[in-house]
């Protein structure tokens, strides 16, 4: 009988300890031996040539601007190991600095700042492809686009259909994918650039990244839009729901402000994290992810959308 009440003890104590750690975040109880990874993904969108802040008599008072922008990165990074900035198109056009430099300082600010990589957006066309090759000669981190054909261009061999960087020992496989030109871009600005079809495309990017370069994770550049009434054009959510792969899409092209990512589900049980912080650098879009290293898993720590002042 004595043995019998030791052995009830011992497993109501056990049955206690695995309740407590099954009500732990999973951020604490990764299995023994295992490694896990913390990784920060920032990001913005359509800052439109905001060198400056807002005037502070008017909307978005005293908001955004390079250089309030760039505090906020540094300060970021001084306490974060591992930290990946992006940017989703819409580089140019929006204040007078676009109209007498043509994207110079916006490129200057960018590689100032230190982004890892970004996107074209229609309005990166509006001085042609000519004047975008021009103004990349002011950065040294990459602009993919994979749905643009630019091989008749002069941007040809300059902008990269994905890209491949290395953060805390992850392989992270970058694409980025641009909005129809029709009706958005003048024919004598898109030139002999030729548009495909970006879902069809996107499912050719996962498949390489994934497969071929064995990715960790697997992130897409997007100036589709993030969604539409036609549920037929091509948009953020519908990518997210029809190309299983994709880890995180960094959104554009609309202006949509999410407060915190959207996720969206695959029917293999997979899910996306749908992202996009409104324009004009008024705020920085932030996920920290933990990578479980042996599960090949990653999970949401925490995310937010400050606003830059």
């Amino acid at each position: 009988m004595a043995g019998s009440n030791v052995a009830r003890r011992v497993f109501i104590k056990k049955s206690l300890l695995a309740s407590a750690l099954l009500a732990l975040p999973r951020t604490l109880y990764a299995l023994p031996g295992s490694k896990e990874i913390a990784l920060t993904i920032l990001y913005t969108n359509d800052t439109h040539s905001r060198i400056e802040p807002f005037p502070t008599n008017g909307p978005n008072a005293g908001l955004g601007g390079i250089a309030a922008r760039k505090r906020f990165i540094d300060a970021i990074r001084a306490k974060e190991e591992h930290v990946l900035l992006l940017d989703a198109g819409d580089i140019f056009q929006g204040t007078p600095y676009f109209n007498f430099f043509k994207g110079a300082l916006e490129m200057k600010a960018m590689q100032w700042m230190g982004y890892d990589a970004t996107t074209m957006g229609n309005h990166d066309f509006d001085e042609g492809v000519e004047n975008f090759a021009r103004q990349m000669e002011h950065i040294r981190f990459p602009v993919v686009v994979a749905n643009y054909d630019l091989s008749e261009t002069v941007l040809a061999g300059k902008v990269k259909a994905n890209y491949l960087v290395q953060k805390g020992g992850l392989k992270i496989g970058l694409f980025g994918l641009g909005i129809d030109p029709a009706g958005l871009i003048p024919d004598k600005l898109f030139g002999k650039t030729k548009y495909l079809d970006p879902i069809a495309t996107a499912r050719k990017q996962v498949e390489y990244l994934r497969d071929e370069q064995k990715c960790d994770l697997v992130i897409c550049l997007s100036h589709l839009g993030h969604r539409y009434q036609d549920s037929s054009k091509p948009s953020d959510l519908r990518l997210a729901a029809e190309v299983p792969g994709i880890d995180v899409v960094i959104g554009g092209h609309t202006h949509t402000f999410l407060e915190e990512p959207v996720k969206v589900s695959q029917n293999d049980g997979r899910h996306t994290l749908v992202c996009q912080v409104g324009h004009s650098g008024i705020r920085l879009g932030r996920v920290d992810l933990r990578f479980q290293v042996q599960r090949k898993k990653w999970w949401v720590h925490r995310s937010s959308a400050d606003l830059i002042r």
